[in-house]
């Protein structure tokens, strides 16, 4: 006879799940046996659930198919929360499978009791609680098709004594339906956005992830249009390399081309992006928005023209139409952000090399922001850039760590990039990290973590050890919540709260297994990443970086610079 528990893991096992990620114990005991006794299955035991929700999340975002973690009764499922919230934001399928207390004892505020159904009733597109076998196959069924139909999270609660029961001979194996098909915008649609699109107005175009599957397509539209391209960060996969559209991205990470782009169009097109920041979005222009989910639709700014549909299919069938305009002439709008970008990239370039600039800024900025010569965290990323395979996935932690692989890592050839860029959560990096890497372990991942985020999961650095993930794991050590002191600095707040006292984490990752390397000078930046690549298994590469470098946003404000001055003064009378 079949068990609740085995049913539910062949099901998995014959739709293609490689991993389940979680902790072991009580009420999913059951389960974990079963993956035991199936070799198609990997069980990944992590020291925090945490990290399992954000390792599947990961997976999931790689692959597209359903990711697989367990958190077991109260704690342990509370523990996946905050992995399965991005999950949610990021659209990733992910399927968790939670313990409960059993069955008698529901409702009676029994020892670690939480109501899953409940907790998780936000965070999930589908959350029941499975109770007698004769739910099965529908129940599970139901749950990993609402995983993928709506591009989310479905929890699945197993009290402790339901697991072992024995399931009737006759239940099927429960089967997944298959996704939908992709289909375009209504044609009437795609007509009233081409007519806007080609009445000669400048046009700048808002690129999402949305749109990765759509290169061809959205790089002819940028050049019949002369139109130039601001990528989201999540759109750098895919359409960052060998893009002469591309102006680099908006927002607080972004630089000031991309927002002159912006601001001098008078046509936004919105292609498969929910970009969130509504302060970012110029207003006052004739707005288009592509999207293939609906109530993304006008929800950061108003829009003119809705085009509900796949990315790809739709921009084909306005292509069709934008064609027989023929390509712009006037291509000012274009060759002015284009140009602006360059120099902008410029001048980032002179950071690295402080003999590049020869302006009276440049030689300023030397001399006062790193009047020290320490490591600039622009100089880590750069290098990493340099050192690391074509095909290679990065993860970065919330923070500057993100600014600085947004700014100096090009997502060139096969690479992949994963991030909390929907949720903003710390500590998701190193997690992320050892999901993509238990996909492939020839494959190279590099974490970019930031010290208060790796610290955060610091324990997990032994998983890497444990399942031979061979991950390269690099700290941007500033001793400081980098982003955080930013935004207290540019409010007029002097700096609180922020710094870090720091171990020396090298030695720490050391201590639990890892190959490990402590830089703190200039001049051994170079050799240490290059080794960094070239160790065998887990590496941390902790490197000490100037902790007073920030991110200028692409567009300052009186009130910013004003307040960073005050903020500064104040560090400065208090120090003393």
């Amino acid at each position: 006879m079949t068990t609740v528990a085995e049913l539910i893991v062949t099901a998995l096992a014959d739709a293609g799940v490689k991993q389940v990620w979680g902790v072991v114990g009580d009420a999913l005991n059951p389960v974990t046996d079963a993956i035991r006794r199936d070799d198609r299955i990997e069980w990944v035991g992590v020291r925090h659930e945490e990290v399992a929700a954000f390792a599947v999340s990961a997976q999931a975002q790689l692959t597209g198919t359903i990711g697989v973690c367990m958190g077991t009764v109260g704690p342990g499922s509370i523990h996946l929360l905050n992995g399965l919230y991005d999950a949610k934001k990021s659209h990733a399928p992910v399927l968790a499978i939670c313990g409960q207390v059993p069955t008698q004892e529901i409702g009676t505020d029994f020892f670690q009791e939480v109501d899953n159904d409940h907790l998780f009733a936000d965070v999930a597109v589908f959350a029941e609680t499975l109770t007698s076998p004769v739910q099965l196959p529908q129940l599970l069924e139901q749950a990993v098709n609402a995983a993928y139909a709506q591009h989310g999270v479905a929890v699945l609660t197993l009290p402790g004594d339901v697991g072992d029961l024995e399931v009737d001979p006759d239940v099927a194996t429960p089967r997944f339906a298959p996704a939908a098909e992709p289909a375009p915008a209504s044609m009437a649609e795609v007509t009233a956005a081409a007519e806007v699109l080609t009445d000669g107005r400048p046009v700048t175009l808002l690129v999402g992830c949305g749109a990765r599957d759509a290169r061809h397509e959205i790089l002819e539209l940028a050049d019949l249009l002369a139109a130039p391209m601001v990528l989201t960060l999540k759109a750098k996969e895919g359409l960052e390399q060998k893009n002469p559209y591309e102006v680099g991205q908006s927002g607080l990470i972004g630089n000031p081309a991309a927002a002159k782009a912006l601001d001098d169009s008078k046509v936004l097109f919105l292609v498969g992006t929910d970009f969130p920041y509504r302060d970012w979005i110029p207003t006052g222009k004739t707005v288009v928005q592509l999207d293939a989910r609906g109530e993304h639709i006008g929800r950061r700014t108003s829009v003119d023209h809705a085009l509900v549909g796949d990315a790809a299919t739709t921009l084909e069938l306005l292509l069709q139409r934008v064609r027989r305009h023929g390509r712009r002439k006037d291509r000012s709008h274009l060759d002015d952000a284009v140009e602006s970008y360059r120099s902008w990239q410029g001048r980032q370039q002179s950071l690295l090399d402080p003999g590049h600039d020869s302006t009276l800024l440049g030689r300023a900025r030397a001399v006062f922001d790193n009047p020290d010569s320490r490591i600039r965290p622009e100089a880590l990323a750069a290098a990493v850039d340099r050192a690391a395979p074509d095909d290679t996935v990065f993860t970065a932690d919330t923070g500057m760590s993100t600014a600085w692989l947004s700014r100096f890592v090009t997502m060139r050839g096969g690479r992949r990039l994963l991030g909390s860029f929907n949720l903003g959560s710390m500590a998701n990096a190193l997690p992320m990290a050892l999901g993509a890497q238990a996909l492939d372990r020839s494959r190279p991942v590099v974490s970019f973590s930031g010290d208060g985020g790796l610290m955060m999961l610091l324990g997990d650095l032994r998983t890497a050890v444990t399942y031979q993930l061979p991950v390269r794991v690099v700290v941007f050590d500033n001793g400081s919540l980098g982003m955080v002191k930013l935004e207290q600095e540019q409010g007029g707040l002097p700096e609180f709260g922020t710094t870090l006292d720091n171990p020396d984490i090298a030695a720490v990752a050391a201590a639990l297994g890892l190959t490990s390397r402590r830089v703190t000078e200039n001049d051994e930046l170079e050799d240490a990443v290059q080794w960094a690549f070239g160790v065998d298994g887990p590496v941390l590469l902790d490197v000490v970086t100037n902790p007073d470098e920030v991110a200028v946003p692409p567009q300052p404000t009186l009130s910013q610079a004003w307040g960073f001055a005050i903020a500064k003064s104040k560090e400065v009378i208090e120090s003393r």
